[in-house]
């Protein structure tokens, strides 16, 4: 029987796998009937080397959402898609490098000379290396070929993978650090969640009121993050900076942001502990 992403271990068709496999491919599919339709501006290419490098640091954070979202929400079924969105990051990221390259004109020996040079392809190109093993030895057989231990310490690099990405965006990015910023702030909730449910967590999970804690947590260290940066960049008085979180004259600022996600996952984990029957809520504690 052909194996397809879209069935679930018993080959059967999935509703979820496949409305998630769909959707997995409209980024890519937008950008390039956008870069056929003329509307991706003066630098066409460039700007979709950008928009499918973002989409593929958004996959990388999706697929490291998956662990708490099923634990806060109690939604085991979400591991099903883990494996899947975490191969349509590699394929974006090969995408991403590929029009890069053609950017460069295929000129392969150029490319491999700005990656040397430029630090944040550097960077960008150890991230895609490292998205390459975790791809290569996503199926079954690789996982009993190397043995459950070796495969989770090896497919652990996505942690060091997402920290490359965030850089290499923040890198590439310049002056418009906005959602690098919100996701700095994001990648610093998820790695602080795991650890915490480690250290803390009843059966590998925390507490709602745990959540929210480390929701204040990540949006005050997003705060003195992005101040220091200005600090260090511009000379910008970090006071300044920190006191923009606390008006809208100027938008919505990232730790704003990093707040609002992390309230709204713990509130959505709340409401579904509350509407679970009582049997199950028991047996999830």
């Amino acid at each position: 029987m052909p194996v397809y992403p879209w069935n679930d271990y018993g080959g059967r068709l999935s509703p979820f796998k496949l409305v998630v496999f769909v959707s997995l491919l409209v980024p890519a599919s937008w950008v390039a009937v956008a870069y056929w339709l003329d509307l991706l501006g003066a630098r066409p290419l460039n700007e979709a080397i950008h928009q499918i490098g973002l989409w593929t640091i958004r996959l990388i954070f999706l697929a490291l959402a998956i662990t708490p979202l099923r634990q806060i929400l109690q939604l085991p079924r979400l591991i099903i898609v883990r494996r899947m969105i975490g191969v349509a990051a590699f394929v974006y990221a090969l995408i991403h490098f590929s029009l890069y390259a053609a950017d460069q004109a295929v000129d392969l020996e150029k490319v491999a000379r700005e990656i040397v040079l430029r630090v944040y392809l550097t960077i960008g190109f150890a991230a895609l290396l490292g998205l390459t093993a975790l791809a290569a030895t996503s199926t079954d057989a690789m996982v009993k070929r190397l043995g459950g231990r070796r495969w989770r310490q090896l497919h652990q690099l996505v942690y060091l993978i997402g920290i490359l990405a965030v850089i290499h965006y923040c890198f590439q990015s310049k002056l418009d650090l906005w959602e690098p910023t919100i996701m700095a702030g994001m990648l610093f909730w998820l790695l602080a969640y795991r650890l915490l449910a480690w250290l803390v967590g009843v059966r590998g999970r925390l507490s709602n009121l745990w959540v929210a804690g480390l929701s204040l947590a990540a949006a005050g260290v997003t705060s003195l993050g992005e101040a220091a940066y200005f600090k260090l960049a511009f000379r910008v008085d970090p006071i300044r900076v920190l006191n923009t979180n606390l008006s809208f004259s100027t938008g919505i600022r990232p730790a704003v942001a990093v707040l609002a996600i992390g309230v709204a996952v713990s509130a959505a984990g709340a409401i579904r502990a509350t509407l679970m029957p009582p049997a199950k809520r028991l047996s999830a504690a």
